[in-house]
């Protein structure tokens, strides 16, 4: 059985289809040996670089802190070897723990049975508490025999930053919105405008990149409940942040006057209502903003989300026109799960990128270069 040094494998989890933008995120905040699999990213690093992870990252949906792997072929081997896991240097006796497995191409296939035999071992030989609510969730992979004990370190989905309490209907998570701006080419240094911006998560989430602000600055995370944690070492880390002013705006328009306040609301709380602006428009009366041209990165309805094929074709139609009217200079990135809706708008896309999975559907990401005139 192998189990942790100072260094270890961390496993980035990610919607499949997009691990190469997050382990261009990874490359660029510095951590160590990235490689990809399949639905995330590995890289090694010791629990700071964990706890940095949940912090800084803004595509990974979890961290995964890899503790253990060994082989089991039957229940019986499986008990025997959870029970050598040092499971008292990484959990506290005083925190109940859940237990996810998942099994394939493995002789146990049962995986409610191997989530029995690891919860036991683990409450038998640490002394907690299972309870199938626990924020602290030990996750056993059973893969061709080989077993792979992880901790996720998260807690709550990392798109849960912790600042966002009003959502629309249909919302676009924020480590997705984070992904598909990486993939448009955004770096913090030019304007964002959405003019379907609903709850208005890519124009807080660009405003955020831009202003340098760590998207886990706000949250709890489960690593805090684990023996691993050091509070001192982890207020060094959050206190390394270094917000700026941007140099330029974001933008978020909707028809609906309710979603405007929603984003305005949303904004606030994420402290980056100074560089952002949100106003009630309807797709024929947008304006484009002042200053330099920019990203327009738009997630419209979706043929099986709302409304009739008709009706989204002629929307998507009047969207193609007023860009390439009204937004020359501007690129742009569209989120659709039709390529006939992303070719009703007239716009010259590349290569679509995808399918990736959101909200139960399988999107792509469409983008063009700079609008002409």
């Amino acid at each position: 059985m192998t189990k942790p040094s100072s260094e270890f494998e961390i496993f980035l989890v990610v919607p499949p289809g997009l691990e190469p933008a997050l382990r261009d995120e990874v490359r660029a905040n510095g951590f160590k040996k990235p490689s990809m699999a399949t639905g995330g990213v590995t890289i090694k690093g010791d629990w700071p670089e964990v706890w940095r992870a949940n912090l800084v990252l803004r595509g990974a949906t979890r961290v995964i802190a890899r503790i253990a792997t060994f082989r089991a072929s039957h229940l019986s081997e499986l008990d025997k070897r959870a029970r050598r896991v040092p499971w008292g240097d990484v959990m506290r006796p005083d925190r109940a723990f859940r237990v996810e497995a998942s099994c394939k191409s493995s002789k146990i296939y049962h995986s409610g049975a191997a989530e029995e035999r690891i919860e036991r071992a683990i409450r038998e030989e640490l002394g907690a508490a299972s309870n199938p609510e626990a924020a602290i969730c030990v996750r056993a992979r059973i893969e061709n025999d080989l077993c792979t004990i992880g901790i996720d370190t998260s807690g709550d989905l990392l798109h849960k930053r912790g600042h966002k309490q009003a959502v629309n209907k249909a919302p676009m998570r924020e480590t997705l919105a984070a992904m598909f701006l990486r993939l448009c080419g955004y770096d913090g240094n030019e304007p964002v405008a959405d003019p379907m911006c609903g709850s208005g998560t890519f124009v807080i989430e660009a405003a955020e990149i831009a202003a340098r602000l760590m998207p886990g600055r706000s949250r709890h995370f489960a690593f805090e409940d684990l023996a691993t944690f050091d509070p001192e070492a982890w207020r060094h880390l959050q206190a390394a942040s270094s917000p700026i002013a941007p140099g330029v705006r974001f933008y978020g328009s909707d028809r609906d006057a309710g979603a405007i306040n929603m984003s305005r609301a949303n904004a606030a709380r994420a402290g980056v209502s100074d560089f952002t602006d949100f106003r009630q428009s309807a797709i024929g009366d947008l304006v484009v903003p002042d200053g330099p041209a920019g990203l327009v990165i738009i997630n419209p309805p979706y043929g099986d989300r709302i409304g009739d094929k008709k009706r989204l074709h002629s929307l998507y139609r009047s969207l193609g026109e007023t860009l390439k009217e009204r937004f020359v200079g501007w690129r742009v990135g569209l989120i659709t799960n039709e390529r006939q809706l992303a070719a009703a708008t007239g716009l010259p896309f590349s290569a679509p990128i995808g399918p990736i999975s959101h909200g139960g559907l399988r999107v792509a990401l469409y983008r063009t270069g700079e609008l002409d005139q």
